[in-house]
């Protein structure tokens, strides 16, 4: 992931860790910057497992996002 990644668009979906797996919510977010920040706030609040898939198809996993959200500088 590049700097540059931050400011294209993103996919967030949020898997809730007390719900059958076959429920989640998915939104698109115009910048992997706001759906990172979204993830992070979706951990805190609602303890769910969110996952993002960047715009060149990386996927960010629950436990990158835990571990980074905070030191990118979200805002």
């Amino acid at each position: 992931m590049t700097l540059a990644d931050l400011d294209k668009p993103a996919d967030l979906t949020l898997w809730p860790s007390d719900a059958p797996a076959h429920v989640a919510a998915t939104c698109r977010f115009p910048t992997l910057r706001a759906a990172l920040a979204a993830a992070a706030e979706a951990i805190d609040a609602e303890n769910a497992a969110p996952w993002i898939i960047m715009d060149a198809g990386d996927i960010l996993a629950p436990n990158w996002i835990r571990a980074n959200a905070g030191s990118l500088h979200l805002q």
